[in-house]
């Protein structure tokens, strides 16, 4: 099986038994999926796009790029290509070509709905605390009545994650597949984006602003916020089943005390 050169290529292959399928890195920091050559076979990388291709990129990392632990040695297959790569692998998790590329589609879906999550349980807080609103406690708010029977709420909400995933799946299995949505083929609603988690378009990038000279800052900005976004989630967690209140709540608690309600005396030290 090959392997990334922490230099310069960017072209790995999946040795496994599935279909053959290369992961290959692109210009943006992004992967896409192409078969791969054999012996007289005409190379083609498979991207976004009826009618897009792309030739494997060369990608050269820098030697003295930012890491997680400065003065660290980045495995290899981290050479710095990817968006937000701080060469943090220690348990080399990733090392394997399909696992990696798997890996960062899951790391942008989970940040990104980590984003979606964090807003939804600080602003209702926020609100009810302003007198705005009267919600629940974001850990109640599932036991709640609503316009629909939870039963009937979980099996819509069952068919259209199904819907929307299995999509997604036939994108990273095939990239541009599905870039025009069937129930608006033909009003423009296409998927402009070359790479696999960043569709872009009118409806992922209606304000346009993912412009050549931006799109990779504002990828790394969204990786970062996601990521601390996860880590604010578990945080949330870990405080509601300590305390029983909120991260407003919380908060207001130790800024009103910050030398006797801590994380410690939470705890009970």
């Amino acid at each position: 099986m090959a392997r990334w050169s922490g230099q310069a290529i960017a072209t790995t292959c999946d040795g496994s038994d599935r279909e053959p399928l290369c992961c290959e890195k692109t210009e943006e920091g992004g992967m896409s999926l192409r078969k791969p050559a054999f012996v007289g076979q005409k190379v083609r990388s498979v991207s976004r796009g009826a009618n897009a291709t792309r030739a494997p990129v060369s990608v050269r990392a820098s030697a003295d790029r930012p890491l997680w632990l400065p003065g660290s040695n980045p495995p290899d297959h981290l050479d710095g290509s990817l968006v937000g790569d701080y060469g943090f692998d220690p348990l080399k998790l990733g090392s394997d070509p399909w696992t990696l590329y798997w890996m960062q589609q899951a790391e942008l879906q989970n940040a990104r709905w980590a984003m979606l999550g964090v807003v939804g349980i600080l602003v209702p807080e926020l609100m009810t605390k302003a007198g705005i609103l009267d919600a629940p406690m974001w850990t109640e708010a599932g036991s709640q009545e609503y316009f629909a029977s939870p039963v009937a709420l979980t099996i819509v909400q069952f068919y259209l994650f199904a819907w929307v995933e299995g999509r997604r799946w036939q994108d990273i299995l095939k990239p541009g597949s599905v870039s025009e949505d069937p129930i608006f083929k033909g009003r423009g609603f296409v998927c402009t984006g070359k790479d696999v988690g960043y569709p872009g378009g009118k409806w992922f990038d209606p304000l346009g602003m993912a412009t050549p000279d931006q799109e990779a800052k504002l990828r790394l900005k969204e990786i970062k916020n996601g990521r601390l976004a996860m880590l604010a989630f578990l945080g949330f967690l870990v405080q509601a089943n300590v305390t029983g209140k909120g991260p407003v709540d919380n908060l207001l608690d130790h800024l009103s005390n910050p030398g006797k309600v801590t994380f410690f005396s939470n705890i009970g030290w």
